[in-house]
């Protein structure tokens, strides 16, 4: 890394001028790194961006339900669309990871990259406060509202369907774990959603419980939409 850094790459590229270079310095700083590191400023910088994605989100959408606002909120402030800011700003350059993860890509990996996003918002809420760290989460959330996805298409398969099925007075489906296989802390789930009303019947799978469900009922989705259920 450069004298300067991160002082310079945050002037020129988030225009920040950091009080205390150090608590950016440590946002930039995977654990694997050692030393001090980035974990307990993301954590900060997590429940910063929800309120502050709350506050945007309330304000640019007046007529949006709470279920609508969460969804949004949700999207906005999931790791893949944190991560393509990172990829934006070149964040992954001016990480500091141990050798472990500098050989296995650590640098472009999607968890790392979301981290570190978070971790810089923690590090300007404690150097500047809430105000400077709206300003950096307005600037790069620039334009991130108008290409958010409609509220119905964010909505889980679960939600989907049962919204579907109640519009048309039907029970809610029931969901069955019919297999478990694999070691605990990598296992798969097999489900069978069943919707006895229509006798309908689909199975998903997926490494939790619940992923298994939300596949099994997009899956029961297709079936509704290939007979033209409403």
């Amino acid at each position: 890394m450069q004298s300067d850094w991160p002082q310079r790459w945050l002037s020129e590229t988030l225009g920040l001028a950091p009080r205390d270079a150090s608590l950016y310095a440590a946002a930039l700083t995977h654990r694997s790194a050692g030393g001090r590191n980035n974990e307990r400023l993301e954590f900060l910088g997590d429940a910063v961006l929800n309120l502050l994605a709350a506050e945007m989100l309330y304000a640019h959408f007046p007529r949006a339900s709470e279920g609508d606002l969460s969804r949004f909120r949700a999207r906005l402030v999931s790791a893949e669309p944190l991560a393509a800011i990172a990829v934006r700003l070149g964040v992954g350059e001016q990480l500091q990871l141990g050798s472990g993860e500098l050989k296995s890509g650590g640098f472009r990996r999607e968890s790392i990259l979301a981290d570190a996003i978070e971790a810089l918002i923690g590090a300007t809420y404690l150097d500047a406060g809430l105000d400077g760290a709206r300003v950096l989460v307005t600037r790069l959330f620039d334009g991130a509202l108008e290409q958010l996805p409609t509220a119905e298409s964010l909505k889980d398969p679960k939600t989907r369907l049962q919204e579907r099925l109640q519009a048309r007075g039907v029970a809610v489906p029931t969901y069955t774990v019919t297999h478990t296989t694999g070691e605990p802390h990598a296992q798969t789930f097999e489900v069978r959603c069943e919707i006895a009303a229509l006798d309908m019947v689909s199975d998903g799978s997926g490494s939790s419980r619940r992923r298994a469900e939300q596949d099994a009922a997009q899956r029961l989705l297709a079936q509704l939409e290939a007979r033209n259920e409403p």
